[in-house]
């Protein structure tokens, strides 16, 4: 399963409007994946290989190796 090493961020879902004639007519269950990437990342003194999504990486919470 798509997960985040270091938030938890997981698949979340959402509706997929179908917009015919100025109203909603069908709606569809959708998943929206987390912007998973793979670092090499140190963790207590150890290189790692993790999963970590974009906004971890963008925001420091990861050091990479």
């Amino acid at each position: 399963m798509a997960k985040c090493a270091v938030c938890g961020k997981t698949t979340s879902f959402g509706n997929n409007l179908s917009i015919t004639r100025s109203h909603i007519s069908k709606r569809n269950v959708r998943p929206v994946k987390p912007n998973l990437r793979s670092v090499k990342a140190d963790i207590d003194g150890e290189v790692k290989r993790i999963k970590v999504c974009a906004k971890c990486l963008k925001d420091g919470k990861v050091k990479r190796a």
